[in-house]
């Protein structure tokens, strides 16, 4: 690495952390205000709020990273150009293709560490912050995900749960269907069950207090089970508890297993593989943004910090847009999930080289 390339490197990073630190500040002081009378009336305490934006701190970090490293350059290669330290950089024969090495080299380590921070930390942190939402702030109690749960376990048997307690980790006012592999409207048996429990031993569910009934074409059988182990369902507690989870609260092993659990059920999966892609195409922004905040600011011009932050926030806000627009069609099933997480990607990758193509000529 030259004195050149650790003299950029230095400038992008400081800038980099300073920005990350304004808008985090500017995020957490908007949202501060819109919440405060939250906080009073439901007086919490400081230390909550403060572990309540401590945990809210990675979902805007998630956010503005990609503006961050786009204002950084933007500004850095800006005030090298208004400086005529480009000038004179070029005047040896470096082109613009080497200037942006040291930024694509720091921009390459963010997205590598984006990737396991939005794939870990943020579901993660995400999940925590709902919780105080629920205890101290009096939200989501109403555990919509506990009552009246219904589960495709596979392609021929439906569970139906009255109420799920995720602390003893059992079932109340428990149906299992199963229906004829070759006829789904034809219902084979039926157990119905006062409670149902988890053997974590044996991996196992077990109906207490069960009715379960036979149905042939001879005739309905009946019988009387006090405990009954029904080792043949695939689900397990961790499925039930994960249906509070939004997709952006699970980390990268459970919104594979649930969507693994979703395939084996039947169920339409294409918003959530969306979602699984869109967990490591987005940190890939971070890196995109360079190629279009360097050669945008490489040729000299009389321009302050203001036109650089509305170049930034202008072309941030048309790739947000293009990735919400993508994500419709692709939850729609429109296009291949893996193809919409990547579309925005692909689609300014292709424009940020074009940029510094025509910049260099």
């Amino acid at each position: 690495m030259t004195k050149l390339d650790r003299y950029i490197v230095r400038q992008f990073v400081l800038a980099i952390i300073f920005s990350l630190i304004a808008f985090t500040m500017i995020f957490v002081l908007v949202d501060l205000m819109e919440h405060l009378d939250d906080f009073i009336d439901h007086r919490v305490g400081l230390g909550i709020i403060s572990a309540y934006y401590f945990y809210f701190t990675p979902e805007i970090l998630k956010l503005m990273t990609p503006v961050a490293v786009l204002l950084s350059s933007l500004f850095v290669t800006g005030r090298m150009s208004n400086q005529n330290e480009i000038v004179a950089i070029k005047s040896i024969g470096v082109n613009i293709y080497r200037i942006l090495a040291p930024y694509l080299l720091v921009s390459s380590v963010l997205c590598a560490v984006l990737i396991y921070f939005n794939g870990w930390i943020v579901p993660d942190a995400n999940h925590k912050k709902f919780q105080i939402e629920q205890v101290y702030l009096k939200k989501h109690l109403e555990g919509w995900w506990k009552y009246n749960i219904f589960m495709l376990d596979t392609r021929t048997r439906v569970v139906s749960i009255g109420y799920y307690d995720d602390a003893s980790v059992t079932a109340t006012k428990v149906s299992v269907q199963e229906f004829a592999d070759t006829n789904l409207t034809y219902l084979v048996k039926r157990y119905d069950a006062q409670s149902m429990t988890y053997d974590t031993s044996r991996n196992v569910w077990i109906l207490h207090n069960t009715i379960y009934r036979n149905f042939s074409k001879t005739g309905e059988e009946y019988q009387f089970y006090k405990e009954l182990v029904l080792s043949k369902m695939t689900f397990k507690p961790k499925d039930i508890e994960q249906k509070e989870l939004n997709p952006s609260d699970m980390d990268f092993e459970q919104l594979k297993r649930f969507i693994d659990l979703q395939k084996k059920s039947g169920n339409d999966t294409a918003k959530y593989e969306v979602d699984y892609y869109s967990k490591i195409s987005f940190p890939f922004a971070a890196l995109i943004v360079v190629f279009f905040g360097v050669p945008l600011s490489a040729r000299k011009r009389r321009s302050g910090l203001a036109l650089e932050f509305g170049l930034s926030l202008l072309i941030s806000f048309i790739y947000l847009i293009f990735i919400k627009l993508s994500q419709v069609l692709g939850y729609d099933g429109i296009i291949n999930p893996l193809l919409t997480a990547w579309l925005a990607n692909i689609v300014f990758f292709g424009a940020g080289i074009y940029n510094t193509v025509k910049v260099e000529r």
